[in-house]
């Protein structure tokens, strides 16, 4: 029941934000009483850490298969923005900006555990990119790690854009060009237009 109760928190928290939605809506979208909630998660606030926490493991697994599928890397780079897309594509405000707004220590906590998981698949990607060719062999991985974090992540600040899930899926777009323009070869970069034009499509 527990991850039953995760898994539809997570959908309507991705719909509706994590403002809005209440205990109430959960318990009444699962069919059951607020009370069996409550035997899982003492309030709404452990419920949205339970909850950001299992949408991160999930992220994390489907980013895991996606690696193993033998993807050169800088068609596995779009694969995985395809699936980071489809978790949040119905999503009609910005994820990040609500837990940073509304729930500050979720969002502390969950930006230190997707920099882990995003430093450690950059890593490997650029790993694999540089035996491939397709990446430059005198490359900062800790460097070119951050500064594509941060870039992804200011993406959903709604300081310096104003969301719109189309427009943000267009702007992580284009900071995966622009990270993968910094780093790569003639042979990389000619992957990377082939990768846009499907993108277009």
């Amino acid at each position: 029941m527990k991850e039953t109760i995760l898994k539809k928190a997570g959908e309507i928290f991705l719909k509706y934000g994590f403002k809005s939605v209440t205990m109430d809506d959960i318990a009444n979208d699962l069919g059951i009483s607020k009370k069996t909630i409550y035997k899982h998660f003492k309030n709404k606030v452990e419920l949205v850490d339970s909850t950001i926490s299992f949408l991160h493991e999930s992220m994390h697994s489907s980013v895991l298969c996606i690696c193993d599928k033998g993807y050169n890397a800088i068609q596995e780079n779009f694969e995985i923005k395809k699936i980071v897309s489809d978790l949040f594509k119905h999503s009609d405000d910005s994820p990040m900006y609500q837990l940073q707004k509304y729930y500050p220590n979720t969002y502390s906590r969950i930006i230190k555990d997707e920099y882990a998981m995003f430093k450690d698949c950059i890593f490997k990607n650029i790993e694999k990119g540089i035996n491939e060719g397709l990446y430059r062999k005198t490359l900062d991985r800790e460097l070119v790690t951050k500064f594509y974090f941060s870039l992804m992540l200011s993406v959903h600040d709604s300081t310096l854009y104003a969301y719109n899930k189309n427009t943000i899926n267009k702007l992580e777009i284009k900071v995966l060009e622009y990270h993968t323009r910094a780093i790569a070869t003639l042979k990389g970069l000619k992957i990377l237009e082939e990768q846009l034009q499907q993108n277009a499509n």
